[in-house]
């Protein structure tokens, strides 16, 4: 496991943002951001700039395009893929441009091997999920591909130190056998815990650097991403109940870091809550758990409870300037 060495009082997205214009994103992400910056994903251009897109279209020897029903295997690559392509490319030309300064960590998304097996699909239409040797070719694909994608990082800004987030909001529907067939009638079988822990493990092994675990469901699967040799765990504090909040004290006492989604994706027309009052969840965990205090500045990093797509451009920069002074006020205060 490659640790995630960070000072206290750090902040960062969860990688989303709205918009379509990659230069104002990545510019946005580095000023706001400064200590954990990461590479902006922006949706709203279309396919292949969404999540399962933007990680089909990084895959090694596998192809896939857009369907009614989603993003599918195909034979050879095809006008979704270049689509795919062209848009991180854009992606990377900004932030490149943007981060030149950057003297450490820098974190780039990737969806993870469950919630991609999940969500693409096989040429016949089911998911890749519902056969074991599809499941076995994607994960191997997208070893290869954070690899590259890391190497591509390191190649652009020779300061930064990458990290790479596994985004897998669909892991705990794999877990509980959830996931549909492509007619919905039935649900494909639940992966075991055993075999879940091992496809993560592979990805963080060939990874190479830090490597953090995102899930934003009400349950996420802490142990599972500790036992993979995870480096960090990113999920809405505001959703979790109080087996997650042991897991989670589990795996800080370990030595992961904390992600905390602290600060609403969608705030609306509500005010942001004053930094003070956006760190106390996470300081009643603290207090509740019996934590060391000099772990909470240094051991949590403050993001958004989600992807910030959904949120209107003054809205995801009001987000992120939040989370910023959160994480600043965070290595103040006593638990």
């Amino acid at each position: 496991m490659a640790d995630l060495l960070l000072s206290g009082g750090v902040a960062t997205g969860v990688g989303s943002l709205p918009g379509t214009d990659p230069r104002e994103a990545a510019a946005m992400v580095v000023g706001e951001l400064p200590d954990l910056p990461h590479l902006p994903e922006l949706p709203a251009r279309g396919p292949g700039s969404d999540m399962i897109g933007r990680t089909a279209g990084l895959l090694v020897d596998l192809h896939a395009d857009v369907q009614p029903s989603g993003w599918r295997l195909v034979d050879r690559p095809g006008l979704d893929e270049r689509r795919a392509h062209a848009f991180l490319e854009h992606d990377l030309d900004a932030f490149e441009e943007a981060a030149q300064a950057v003297r450490g960590p820098v974190k780039l998304q990737v969806v993870g091997p469950w919630t991609l097996a999940a969500a693409l699909q096989l040429p016949r239409g089911e998911p890749v999920l519902s056969d074991p040797g599809a499941v076995r070719d994607v994960l191997g694909s997208l070893a290869e591909s954070v690899v590259a994608h890391v190497a591509d990082l390191r190649r652009r800004l020779p300061g930064a130190l990458p990290v790479v987030q596994l985004d897998e909001p669909s892991l705990p529907s794999v877990l509980a056998g959830r996931v549909r067939s492509s007619s919905g009638a039935r649900t494909i079988a639940a992966v075991d815990a055993a075999d879940a822990e091992r496809g993560l493990s592979a990805l963080t092994e060939a990874a190479g650097v830090p490597v953090v675990v995102h899930c934003c469901a009400a349950r996420p699967p802490v142990a599972l991403a500790q036992g993979a040799g995870a480096a960090g765990i990113s999920v809405d504090l505001t959703l979790l109940d109080a087996r997650s909040e042991d897991d989670l004290g589990a795996a800080v006492e370990a030595g992961l870091v904390l992600l905390a989604g602290l600060v609403p994706a969608v705030a609306g027309d509500r005010p942001m809550s004053e930094a003070a009052d956006t760190v106390e969840p996470v300081r009643r965990l603290w207090r509740r758990l019996g934590l060391a205090p000099d772990r909470l500045g240094s051991q949590v990093v403050v993001t958004p409870t989600c992807g910030l797509a959904g949120a209107t451009p003054p809205g995801a920069r009001a987000a992120l300037e939040s989370v910023r002074r959160a994480a600043r006020v965070l290595t103040e205060v006593e638990v």
